[in-house]
């Protein structure tokens, strides 16, 4: 065998490799959407894992200036996919997907420490939030709701990094409080499965309201440790979840 030809016989082989290495292209795109006071950025680690693992993602940035705006913000970004999708809500994301999850194309709702509502509910009256941080949010003049700077990691961030709870705090996407008490006009949970993740330490929904609410609607539940932000220190554990929902629709 000439030089050349055992380049050439080297190369071939590599590339079967990688291509034996790659991950398998996935037809389900993950479509997530965060919650109040926080934007799409903080789903960057469950996006990584996701997209490593052959999935398409794309992220909703909910402008949180009312549930109706919010939940179009949703549809257009469903709007532009090919193929079945899994919604995932965090927060208030759950409020936002429950009722974006009627979409025909959305297979699966997967809830991240999110509310559940059902039809004729709103947010505020299906889960308050706990005594202890809702005595923290600070209303605007324009009726924004920004949480206290100061509070912000212990209320919803307590496993964060020290540096990223700081950055959270002070780069706050504040939400209109009328978002909150808005009826839901629909509850996909109804017709569509559904995949709740419960964070066991989190002081923002109560973890009992968030069982309470998964075993009304029959969803599968996973119980992690972590806060309220659970996503962002815990995105593996997360994203497998996802990809379990993804699979069970295939």
């Amino acid at each position: 065998m000439t030089t050349i030809q055992k380049v050439l016989m080297a190369l071939m082989i590599g590339a079967g490799t990688n291509a034996q290495s790659a991950p398998p292209i996935v037809d389900t795109t993950i479509v997530l959407v965060h919650g109040a006071l926080i934007d799409g950025s903080s789903w960057r680690g469950v996006y990584d894992v996701l997209t490593r693992d052959g999935y398409r993602v794309s992220i909703v940035q909910p402008p949180l200036t009312g549930l109706e705006e919010d939940v179009a913000a949703t549809q257009r970004v469903i709007d532009q996919q090919d193929g079945p999708v899994i919604l995932v809500g965090n927060s208030y994301g759950g409020s936002i997907i429950t009722v974006a999850g009627s979409d025909p194309k959305v297979k699966a709702l997967v809830y991240v420490a999110a509310l559940q509502p059902d039809v004729g509910e709103t947010s505020a009256e299906v889960a308050p939030p706990k005594k202890e941080a809702g005595n923290d949010l600070r209303p605007a003049k324009d009726g924004f709701i920004f949480l206290d700077p100061a509070k912000f990691a212990t209320d919803v961030g307590a496993d964060l990094p020290k540096a990223t709870a700081e950055f959270m705090a002070r780069s706050q996407m504040p939400i209109l409080g009328a978002a909150f008490s808005t009826k839901l006009s629909v509850a996909a949970w109804h017709d569509k499965p559904s995949y709740v993740i419960i964070a066991a330490e989190d002081r923002e929904l109560d973890p009992a309201i968030a069982r309470r609410m998964a075993n009304r609607a029959g969803s599968t539940v996973t119980v992690l440790k972590g806060s309220h932000l659970i996503h962002i220190p815990r995105p593996l554990a997360v994203a497998r979840v996802i990809e379990t929902a993804a699979r069970a629709v295939k």
